[in-house]
């Protein structure tokens, strides 16, 4: 059972992906928690929000791609 390394590369660079979006997510959301009183409050906070989801899934589906290239689904 040889490991697919196309998808092995692909998860990978999913990972990579999200790697930077897991500290920038959480700086963004800590800024504009410092910044409460600017007007564009809430759009900052959504950002950053937006941008850890998009980590989490981002992990999930690279997981789902390796384990998919290691198992043979």
């Amino acid at each position: 059972m040889p490991t697919d390394r196309i998808l092995l590369n692909k998860g990978i660079k999913r990972f990579a992906w999200a790697l930077p979006a897991f500290f920038v997510g959480p700086s963004i959301i800590h800024f504009a928690f410092i910044n409460k009183l600017q007007p564009v409050f809430y759009l900052i906070l959504l950002v950053g929000i937006a941008i850890c989801v998009a980590a989490i899934i981002l992990v999930f589906l690279g997981l789902k791609l390796i384990m998919k290239s290691l198992f043979n689904d």
